[in-house]
């Protein structure tokens, strides 16, 4: 058997060398193509972007157009889709798309695009927000589900885990009212005493007071002399406009007060199916009724709607129970 010559063997390894790196190159573009940015440098480093990550969804509701409240639509109704999105990627290679599926609530939407932005409903923020859609009418009361989903500059993409939305056809309406004494005197309209006005299901607070969020605010409460009974009702902090709570809120007796007092100061927030109201301060002397009597309570006719956006059934509702004297 002859001996190599030192020169084939140099050959037959450069050869072999070759074909490693050939292999090793082909490898590497198949593993990170999706994702890499491979540039020619001096010192022959191939920099790379490992995001492997599809954008998370932290977040997304339903909501309708107007108001406070998500996670609520009426057949018909118009309503936006929001997403709160991250890209978890390190670093990340940027979001490239954000689409929404609510083709149960929508027929034939099953991509809908939502935009970057700054959004906010029902208390939360989002960096994604579709334009209006209107849900289908007819469109059954009942839980409906859709999804979101997500893509990155690098090519990875994801669809969410489903969201669930409340679809409510049913108007809402007064259930009952009812004030109860917490200052010194039973019988009197004093600071601390409340109104309790109740419907069959929550009120939006935004139908009620814009920019509300349900919580304790400051509104002023007047009461007003009348010969057909003293007359409620709930107005701003200012003064100036009346809340569409109640037309009026007839106390069934007219020995509350003697001439229009406003209770500056008084509060009222959303409780439930309910709204409170505190009375504030009185601007004036006020009485002590002398007997019983039953409220009635005047709904308005335009005004608050439900979470869904159905407007208030109007009418007037009696004060549940027997007689009594208010405050």
């Amino acid at each position: 058997m002859g001996t190599a010559r030192p020169a084939t063997i140099r050959r037959a390894l450069a050869l072999v060398a070759a074909s490693v790196a050939g292999a090793a190159a082909v490898v590497g573009n198949a593993a990170f193509g999706n994702f890499s940015a491979q540039t020619q440098n001096g010192g022959n480093q191939i920099a790379t972007k490992p995001d492997f990550r599809a954008p998370q969804v932290v977040r997304a509701a339903v909501a309708k157009t107007v108001g406070f409240d998500p996670d609520f639509v009426r057949q018909g109704g118009s309503y936006y889709v929001y997403a709160q999105v991250s890209d978890l990627g390190n670093p990340p290679s940027g979001t490239a798309s954000v689409t929404a599926n609510v083709s149960s609530l929508t027929s034939g939407h099953s991509a809908v695009p939502l935009v970057a932005g700054s959004y906010a409903v029902g208390g939360q923020t989002y960096n994604y927000r579709s334009n209006a859609l209107a849900a289908a009418n007819p469109l059954a009361a009942g839980t409906y589900a859709f999804t979101i989903a997500t893509a990155d500059n690098a090519g990875n993409a994801a669809t969410s885990t489903p969201y669930s939305v409340t679809v409510d056809n049913t108007q809402p309406q007064a259930s009952d009212v009812q004030t109860q004494n917490l200052g010194a005197t039973p019988c009197r309209a004093e600071s601390g005493d409340t109104v309790t006005f109740t419907y069959s299901e929550p009120i939006d607070p935004q139908s009620i007071l814009a920019g509300w969020d349900g919580s304790p605010t400051t509104v002023t409460v007047r009461i007003a002399n009348a010969g057909t009974g003293d007359q409620l009702t709930v107005r701003n902090q200012a003064n100036t406009t009346q809340l569409p709570i109640a037309n009026t809120l007839n106390l069934g007796r007219t020995d509350y007060v003697t001439a229009t007092r406003d209770f500056t100061n008084s509060t009222m927030q959303r409780s439930g199916n309910a709204i409170v109201v505190k009375l504030g301060t009185p601007s004036g002397a006020v009485s002590t009724a002398a007997g019983s009597g039953t409220m009635t309570w005047t709904v308005p006719t335009t005004g608050a709607y439900d979470r869904a956006g159905n407007n208030i059934m109007t009418g007037i509702r009696s004060e549940q129970g027997g007689a009594d004297c208010e405050f």
